[in-house]
């Protein structure tokens, strides 16, 4: 009754019952589980509450990664924004700083939720927690845009993958970025249409993406990415509340991009043999990590 398999079917089920996105995918969690509501958005908001403690802690403590590559990064953009100092403004910033502060207890081995991988955990909660916060979205409203991401998630993972290993980073922080530019447009009013555009928009900006972690660790440039993810998944959003449309619809969109990581060498999908794994830098790093 709420089963779908592409982005066609799922707006078909939004005008089939007048429900938005999010509705139909706790309708479908339902049908697929057999849990009944509650306990569903239940355990969505158990998500949500690690969500935004992996952000307070990134944001407040002195985090180092389990490789010393990073750590503190999310404090230092955050502190830039209490002093008035961005380029970008305050929102973005925010946001970005709070995917970094994801990322970053992700690296250090802390608890996340890793939506939809690790490596890109941090797209989906600095995107929409710091909207919701913006804008005065209650905890209700923040928990169902989280299904809408997820039904995003569900397509591309039906059609595609959500794997750097098979479909390199466009698979990881260009899905998060996807469901969360879906998700932003729900939170803030749009149509169901208007969150398949956003999520369009959002892949294809970021498609082709490499996967290539130096030293095979999830933190350069993951990390960064999620940032970029992050923003990216902002502007997709206002482009689609804008009233822009998407002229490749969302479901040729996800082929794409599945075609595309088929075509990419092995080297190119979490390898670390290529890309910035493969830099004179990069070797040098893994080197000194692996004590060889």
């Amino acid at each position: 009754m709420y089963q779908f398999n592409s982005g066609f079917e799922l707006l078909e089920l939004t005008k089939k019952y007048d429900m938005p996105i999010s509705e139909i995918v706790i309708n479908y969690e339902h049908e697929m589980t057999g849990d009944d509501r509650e306990l569903i958005i239940n355990k969505m908001a158990a998500n949500l509450d690690v969500m935004r403690k992996s952000i307070e802690k990134g944001l407040k403590d002195d985090i180092k990664s389990v490789g010393g590559f990073i750590g503190g990064d999310a404090k230092k953009l955050y502190d830039k924004i209490i002093n008035n100092f961005t380029i970008s403004g305050e929102t973005v910033s925010k946001a970005v700083a709070s995917a970094i502060a994801v990322s970053e207890v992700n690296a250090s081995m802390g608890k996340i939720v890793a939506a939809p991988t690790a490596g890109s955990s941090g797209v989906i909660p600095g995107s929409l927690i710091t909207i919701a916060r913006k804008f005065g979205k209650s905890n209700d409203e923040l928990i169902r845009a989280l299904f809408t991401s997820s039904g995003i998630g569900i397509i591309i993972a039906k059609n595609s993958t959500l794997s750097g290993a098979e479909g390199g980073c466009q698979a990881e922080v260009g899905s998060a970025s996807a469901m969360a530019a879906a998700a932003l447009v729900e939170l803030i009013g749009g149509s169901p249409e208007q969150s398949l555009y956003a999520a369009s928009f959002a892949i294809m900006n970021l498609l082709g993406l490499v996967c290539d972690p130096v030293a095979g660790l999830v933190e350069v440039p993951c990390v960064t990415r999620n940032a970029v993810g992050t923003a990216n998944a902002l502007i997709c959003a206002d482009l689609a509340l804008s009233g822009i449309k998407s002229i490749i619809p969302f479901d040729d969109v996800i082929s794409a991009m599945d075609n595309v990581g088929k075509m990419m060498p092995c080297a190119l999908k979490e390898t670390a043999e290529g890309g910035l794994a493969k830099t004179t830098t990069g070797i040098k790093f893994k080197m000194n990590f692996s004590g060889d």
